[in-house]
């Protein structure tokens, strides 16, 4: 029998930071959702209206955005996931800053 919590992970770890970005994306989303700030990306921003409920939206663009990165990693795009990954780490820093700015 195999332990494993010592099997090493078989999703590659920019795969697992792209996934872990979504959620605080999500979640720096909904802070902006609760104080009424409007959503900056079209994309998300329609999501959100047409959806029954905009988590419901927001979650299915974050399915689509993970399901692409799903096909980037099996295409062998690594480099594209890295640059992704910088891109929402700037953008979840901004996120923050602006959550902690609106709150003071």
């Amino acid at each position: 029998m195999t332990d494993t919590f010592t099997q090493e992970s078989t999703l590659p770890a920019s795969l697992v930071l792209f996934g872990y970005f979504q959620l605080l994306d999500l979640l720096t989303t909904v802070g902006f959702i609760v104080h009424g700030v409007k959503e900056a990306n079209p994309i998300v921003r329609f999501a959100l209206t047409l959806a029954p409920t905009p988590i419901v939206g927001l979650a299915l663009v974050k399915v689509a955005a993970i399901a692409m990165a799903f096909w980037c990693s099996k295409a062998g795009k690594q480099k594209l996931l890295g640059r992704i990954n910088v891109l929402f780490a700037i953008l979840i820093s901004w996120n923050m800053f602006a959550l902690i700015a609106a709150s003071v």
